[in-house]
């Protein structure tokens, strides 16, 4: 096996790995409580090597960095930011919780609090019903607790993992607990503020920069490659002319 060749190929199987997730970040900062994605190479650093059993072992793997993000102050009454490491628990049309940190609410058109995809928000007692009828304006205390006016609607649910980096990334900032060993607690030390939205922890700035040194190595691994073509097709011209 020409090592070096290996290496280089498999360098930029990685790179593409690392522009793919940085592309995913970029695409992404702008949606509220965003977790950005970064790219582990713990496998490497720890030897393990694709096995028989498991040829196409993954040897860079994206894990999610969930770092609070910045709050931002947008009046609106159905938008809430989460300070702590909870998150609001969602239902997905077919029936499986999701969970997410972006708090960019509405009412749909009967009158549930749901998500800016549909999704409705769940509360200790199902999803956050209102009454379309009430003008009395929406309050959403520190606790979570949901009121019309003097009404009380319910409480936002919310959950919290010990090891949230378990949890499978879904699109749009959403989550799976897939995990069997992952099991969801309530999360009571989870502030609401109402009126905010929590933004991404993506840095553009940041992201560009690791943009371009991705492509940079990419085009440093593309080089040796082309170096040890160029080697070997000497190397076998040579040894295949003895004169």
């Amino acid at each position: 096996m020409n090592v070096s060749l290996y290496q280089a190929a498999a360098a930029l199987k990685a790179n593409t790995l690392w522009q793919e997730t940085i592309a995913d970040n970029l695409a992404a900062s702008s949606i509220p409580g965003y977790k950005k994605q970064e790219l582990s190479f713990a496998t490497v650093q720890a030897g393990l090597m694709p096995s028989r059993s498991h040829p196409t072992q993954p040897r860079a793997t994206p894990v999610t960095n969930f770092q609070a993000g910045e709050l931002k102050f947008t009046g609106v009454k159905t938008d809430i930011a989460l300070e702590g490491h909870g998150f609001l628990v969602v239902q997905l049309p077919d029936g499986v919780n999701a969970y997410t940190r972006d708090g960019e609410l509405h009412t749909n058109s009967s009158g549930e609090l749901v998500t800016k995809q549909g999704f409705p928000v769940l509360g200790d007692g199902g999803p956050i019903q209102l009454d379309l009828n009430n003008p009395a304006p929406i309050s959403i205390s520190s606790t979570g607790e949901v009121s019309q006016g003097s009404d009380v609607k319910g409480t936002l649910k919310t959950a919290e993992f010990d090891d949230p980096k378990q949890l499978t990334a879904m699109s749009r900032g959403y989550f799976l607990a897939n995990d069997s060993r992952l099991r969801a607690a309530p999360s009571p030390n989870t502030t609401f503020h109402q009126g905010y939205l929590e933004g991404s922890n993506v840095s553009p700035t940041l992201e560009m920069a690791h943009l371009i040194t991705a492509m940079r190595t990419y085009e440093a691994n593309q080089r040796v490659i082309q170096a040890q073509d160029e080697r070997m097709g000497r190397t076998i011209s040579e040894l295949g002319n003895p004169a």
